[in-house]
C-alpha cells in the first residue's frame, strides 16, 4: 500500500472540519467568506476521500475521514469556547483517534 492515499486521506479529514466549522460560521450561508470557505473545504474534502477510496477499503476510509474531522472539531469547539472542556471529553476524543490510529495499523 503506498503512503500517498493515506496522506490524501488525512488531508481531506482535515478538510472536513474546515468545511463544518465555516459551515457553523457561515451562519446558514449569510456570510460570505465563511461560506466560500465552506464550498472549497467540501470540494476538497470529498475529491481526497474519493481519491483515496480507490486504495483503501471503503470503511477505513470513511470512519478515518470521519474520525479526523470530529476529533479537530471537537477540539475546535472547545478551544473556542463554544463547547465545555471536561476530562472526559477529552479522553474520549484521544480514544477516538487512538481508534483512527488502529485502523491505518491493522490495514
Amino acid at each position: 500500500m503506498t503512503v500517498m492515499p493515506w496522506f490524501v486521506l488525512v488531508i481531506s479529514g482535515i478538510c472536513e472540519s474546515v468545511w463544518a466549522i465555516a459551515l457553523d460560521r457561515s451562519k446558514g450561508f449569510s456570510r460570505l467568506i465563511p461560506t466560500v470557505v465552506f464550498v472549497i473545504g467540501l470540494v476538497a474534502s470529498m475529491g481526497g476521500l474519493s481519491y483515496a477510496m480507490k486504495h483503501i477499503p471503503i470503511g477505513t476510509s470513511y470512519a478515518i475521514w470521519v474520525g479526523i474531522g470530529a476529533a479537530i472539531t471537537a477540539v475546535y469547539g472547545m478551544l473556542s469556547g463554544e463547547e465545555a472542556i471536561s476530562l472526559i471529553r477529552i479522553l474520549l476524543i484521544i480514544g477516538l483517534v487512538a481508534c483512527v490510529i488502529g485502523l491505518k495499523l491493522v490495514d
